[in-house]
């Protein structure tokens, strides 16, 4: 599960660093997309660690945090990019 996590966790930046450099809003707003994606992926495991006790409760509640508010932000770009694409 932790190398589940790793992956998860990794994948939300270096989606997000490929949509920067990303050819058009689309490709921006697929890369974000899949950020969003993974960031959700990412407290899915974390919710599986903490229930397992491979993270302590500090440790689990501070990553998780910092994991919701990545995905707030992540939601929010995709929502605002959506609809300037669709006007």
């Amino acid at each position: 599960m932790s190398k589940q996590l790793m992956r998860s966790g990794t994948s939300i930046g270096a989606n997000i660093s490929e949509g920067i450099c990303g050819i058009s809003k689309k490709d921006f707003l697929s890369k974000m997309y899949i950020a969003f994606k993974e960031c959700v992926e990412t407290q899915y495991w974390l919710d599986l660690l903490n229930e397992t006790e491979y993270l302590s409760e500090t440790e689990y509640r501070s990553i998780y945090e910092d994991c919701e508010e990545l995905r707030k932000l992540l939601s929010s770009i995709t929502k605002t990019t959506q609809e300037r694409i669709n006007s």
